[in-house]
């Protein structure tokens, strides 16, 4: 995979981790779940918990030096 390439997935996925923790928190302020992530995987757990630990390693990754770029 060219550098490129892994770079934008990691971005597109911590975008979409941004996201959803926004809705998340804003979700706690009207009572409501807004967990975009859980609702579309809710009844897949282990794929909910993959995404989950996708998005954490692309923040890991992109906070490296150089590779956010």
């Amino acid at each position: 995979m060219e550098k490129t390439l892994i770079s934008s997935i990691a971005k597109l996925l911590v975008t979409i981790g941004a996201l959803n923790w926004g809705l998340v928190g804003i979700g706690q302020f009207t009572g409501s779940d807004l967990n975009v992530v859980s609702m579309i995987l809710g009844s897949w757990p282990m794929v909910e918990s993959v995404v989950y630990v996708l998005v954490g390693l692309s923040g890991v990754y992109l906070l490296l030096p150089g590779k956010g770029q």
